[in-house]
């Protein structure tokens, strides 16, 4: 296969600096045409143009592809310059005799001659070269041009920017401006944050895992359903608990209610799917990591260490009444009750969490270490 590397010219500028005339092919030619280019104009974009042709064509050699580097310019107005090309890429094509072309340019001039070579001869790329140095408007056109020809960088920088662009004058109308401002910005905050953390990946993630997860049987799909649905009872318990408080100045006192009243069923939640997903690691024949093995035990201990939090501050505020032990009698043994202060209180929640915490942890050592091999009988 040969491929014929084309940089392209449209204003004529490059041979008329090197006194050449089009087209120019050869490797040793355009590279001595580079020098002379650069000699004559070194801030013309044309040196970076044509370095880039050279080393596509070098790379192109470099995967022993048969390559052929040539430069093609116009000059006059557009309809000349269109012809001059065709009549060059028809010269090269009886004489290369190439399969396909790369076009190399460096601007919106150039770009409007690809159609001529493409007539002719199979484009398999267009490289557009923009140089970072580059001062003028054109290349800030160019990068534009860019940035408008990605479909997905337009979805994610122009749709947002046209929504809020439309809600901003509707909220200032019908709300206080400063409102207005700060609701686009959160807003627009969100949408970061939502792009920049992958969560969009995640999300459109989601439908092809759970129809895997349904396809291949696994535990996981049911106990995530299930705990889903705790979460939303936990959910519901807290407000309501919130919604029975007495009047409260600040959201520190709901806040904990909410948390004392919903951590149960959020631990449920948090504890029926580690489990579905510990089950789904049991069933398969490799090992189950110990992470797997620690998570119920550490799921029930941040639940129990959470409620104790929330226990502690809504005892201090008389919102809920003390834990009172109640007495014990077992035969030779007599306990009396006692009521226990909101420290003492916090003090076992604290204990019992560490407790369930360590004892997942000996469990994960235990279960999760693998048994020596046995050694191989050797006759």
């Amino acid at each position: 296969m040969s491929t014929l590397v084309v940089c392209l010219d449209r204003s004529d500028d490059i041979v008329r600096a090197a006194g050449v005339s089009p087209p120019v092919v050869g490797w040793e030619a355009v590279r001595s045409l580079v020098i002379d280019v650069g000699l004559d104009d070194p801030e013309d974009s044309s040196v970076n143009c044509l370095l880039e042709a050279l080393r596509v064509t070098r790379e192109l050699r470099d995967g022993d592809e048969e390559a052929t580097i040539a430069v093609l310019t116009g000059g006059g107005d557009a309809v000349g310059a269109g012809r001059a090309v065709a009549t060059q890429i028809e010269e090269l094509r009886a004489t290369v005799g190439a399969d396909s072309a790369i076009v190399v340019l460096d601007s919106s001039e150039d770009e409007q001659l690809v159609p001529v070579i493409e007539s002719r001869l199979p484009i398999d790329s267009v490289d557009r070269v923009v140089v970072r140095q580059a001062r003028d408007i054109e290349s800030t056109y160019y990068l534009l041009k860019q940035f408008l020809a990605d479909e997905e960088l337009r979805q994610t920088t122009l749709v947002p920017l046209g929504v809020a662009l439309l809600v901003f004058p509707v909220l200032v109308t019908y709300l206080n401006p400063v409102v207005a401002v700060a609701s686009i910005t959160a807003v627009i905050g969100l949408f970061l944050l939502y792009k920049g953390l992958g969560i969009d990946d995640y999300v459109a993630s989601i439908p092809a895992g759970v129809r895997d997860a349904l396809y291949s049987g696994q535990v996981s799909v049911v106990t995530y359903v299930v705990a889903g649905g705790l979460a939303l009872i936990g959910a519901f318990v807290g407000l309501l608990g919130v919604s029975n408080l007495p009047s409260h100045e600040g959201v520190f006192v709901p806040a904990m209610r909410f948390a004392f009243d919903s951590v149960p069923w959020l631990a449920m939640a948090a504890l029926a799917a580690s489990t579905g997903r510990l089950l789904d690691e049991t069933i398969r024949d490799e090992p189950v990591p110990s992470s797997y093995l620690n998570l119920p035990f550490g799921v029930i201990a941040l639940g129990i260490v959470v409620r104790g939090f929330s226990a502690y501050f809504l005892q201090r505020s008389d919102v809920i009444a003390p834990a009172a032990i109640p007495s014990l009698d077992a035969g030779a043994i007599s306990v009396e009750g006692f009521v226990l202060s909101p420290i003492q209180r916090l003090a076992v929640f604290v204990v019992v969490g560490i407790v369930v915490s360590l004892i997942g942890v000996r469990t994960a050592t235990y279960l999760g270490r693998t048994p020596p091999s046995e050694p191989e009988m050797t006759d």
